[in-house]
């Protein structure tokens, strides 16, 4: 080997050398990471507002809520015509009267946590869609079906619990009739495009007597008698409670408060 190239190696591998003690001594430069602790991944604000629960002895509603009934009068509710509501007001509850047709609120909502009861008469009769039939509408456009499907079979997406003529419900939760069924309902408001197509759909959660029947399901549009779903672009609008005119309807609401979301 030449003189030359011995000497160009040597040099190479001196400046190799000192670029790994220049890299090692700028690494020491640098201090070790510190070492996690809870408190690094914890946060403390904003608080979630305080809301006092509902007296489960005396069943009242949240300290936030918007009661729709109170078992005295129906001064949040109006027909469809913007008249006073006529269903029949007694013992805490009020009945369906289906000379008078649907009920509204008279408030408009968006988002919200829906609490509502129900009861159909211990002697009710008919079959199917004719046996206490009644609908809960969010934003006078969606409707909640609400029958009596104790030992009554119907199409399962007009059963209790379903999204009219699209979703069925999980679980058949009804109890006897004469007794009082809950409904807990969470409902998201849709978000439309500019062409009035949905940029986000509605959606809910319905839970009868403690059993999800719709979990977080997508509402696909109007819940329609003959056809199919439409989609409509809206705002905020009333809930809906429907008269449905059948001779075995006469259903009792109670105890009715709302969460806006």
């Amino acid at each position: 080997m030449r003189k030359k190239d011995i000497t160009i190696k040597a040099v190479l591998a001196a400046m190799a050398c000192t670029a790994c003690i220049n890299l090692s001594a700028q690494q020491k430069e640098y201090p070790k990471p510190e070492q996690m602790t809870p408190g690094m991944s914890e946060y403390w604000t904003p608080q979630p507002k305080i809301v006092t629960p509902g007296d489960i002895k005396t069943n009242s509603a949240p300290s936030d809520a918007i009661v729709l009934f109170d078992g005295k009068d129906l001064s949040a509710w109006e027909n469809t015509k913007g008249e006073p509501a006529q269903w029949t007001v007694h013992d805490g509850v009020f009945t369906v009267n289906k000379k008078t047709g649907d009920i509204q609120t008279k408030q408009k909502f968006d988002s919200y946590q829906l609490h509502i009861e129900w009861c159909v008469p211990e002697n009710i009769t008919g079959t199917s869609q004719a046996r206490g039939n009644s609908g809960i509408f969010m934003q006078g456009m969606y409707e909640v079906q609400v029958l009596d499907c104790y030992n009554n079979e119907t199409y399962v997406n007009g059963q209790t619990g379903s999204i009219y003529k699209q979703t069925p419900p999980l679980a058949n939760a009804m109890r006897k009739p004469g007794e009082w069924n809950v409904y807990d309902i969470i409902y998201n408001a849709p978000v439309f495009k500019e062409d009035g197509t949905y940029r986000v759909p509605p959606r809910i959660t319905v839970i009868q007597n403690g059993i999800v029947l719709q979990n977080n399901t997508t509402i696909l549009g109007t819940t329609e008698y003959i056809g199919f779903p439409k989609v409509i672009p809206h705002g905020a609008g009333p809930i809906v409670l429907q008269s449905h005119g059948d001779p075995s309807e006469p259903i009792s609401f109670r105890n009715i408060w709302l969460r806006e979301l």
